[in-house]
């Protein structure tokens, strides 16, 4: 079991809220009396989850200097899922699949981010790479702000593979990139998907965006060349997620 501390108002009413049975233990200011903070003492306490009073010092400890915000608790971290958890998911799947690919994405704070799009629009998981990329970690953790618990993460050694067998199970792969010549709102997205983002700065490789059968661009008014990983698919998402919404009303 791997443990990890999060700390913060709001990060410790989503572990709460998620994952309530995976906290081991909790520590608070012991000087700091407000309401938001009884409210989470009192919850820890109704689940009989041990919290020790301390001084603040020791909650900077804890927290490694960032802003705790009088709490601070332990956790088990949320697991990555394997490749073959990934096939029996797709195949136990009932409606129509979504997932996202990060083909190589290392900042742990864009992984974080992507994970809390993700949970917003009801997608059925994450695929990472096993080599040079980010996986679930304390940071990743706090920044999914609980979204980590609720949207699976699967770990894969060879994507390309994966992609391919991904489209036999009839999921189209939409790769991004600023070279192509369709853009997102031109693309017909309401279909069994799994969008691939490359990596913050090269992004995708050539092996990968081979596996693609379509490529697609989100368009750019300004100067900026490019977004940010986990702004670019969060565009993605939520377009498709509007396409399928839009699709549905139709019904």
């Amino acid at each position: 079991m791997s443990l990890t501390k999060i700390y913060g108002i709001h990060a410790v009413q989503a572990a709460l809220d998620y994952s309530a049975k995976k906290i081991q233990r909790g520590w608070i200011d012991a000087q700091r009396q407000d309401r938001r903070l009884q409210h989470l003492i009192n919850e820890l306490a109704d689940l009989g989850i041990a919290v020790e009073k301390n001084e603040r010092r020791k909650l900077d400890r804890l927290a490694d200097g960032k802003n705790h915000q009088g709490i601070v608790v332990e956790i088990e971290m949320p697991s990555v899922r394997s490749e073959d958890q990934l096939k029996q998911a797709v195949v136990d799947l009932n409606d129509m699949p979504l997932f996202l690919v990060l083909d190589q994405v290392q900042d742990p704070h864009n992984l974080g981010a992507c994970l809390r799009t993700a949970d917003a629009v009801g997608i059925h998981g994450i695929i990472v790479t096993k080599d040079n990329a980010a996986g679930i970690t304390p940071t990743v953790c706090k920044v999914a702000s609980g979204a980590a618990e609720t949207v699976p993460v699967y770990q894969v050694t060879n994507l390309a593979r994966t992609l391919r067998w991904l489209k036999e199970q009839g999921i189209w792969v939409v790769g991004t990139s600023g070279a192509a010549t369709q853009s997102l709102y031109e693309a017909d997205l309401n279909m069994p998907l799994a969008i691939v983002m490359g990596t913050e700065g090269g992004g995708m490789r050539q092996l990968t965006e081979k596996q693609c059968d379509f490529l697609l661009k989100i368009p750019m008014a300004g100067q900026v060349e490019s977004l940010n990983v986990s702004v670019a698919a969060g565009v993605m998402l939520y377009e498709t997620f509007r396409q399928r919404k839009a699709g549905e009303a139709k019904l």
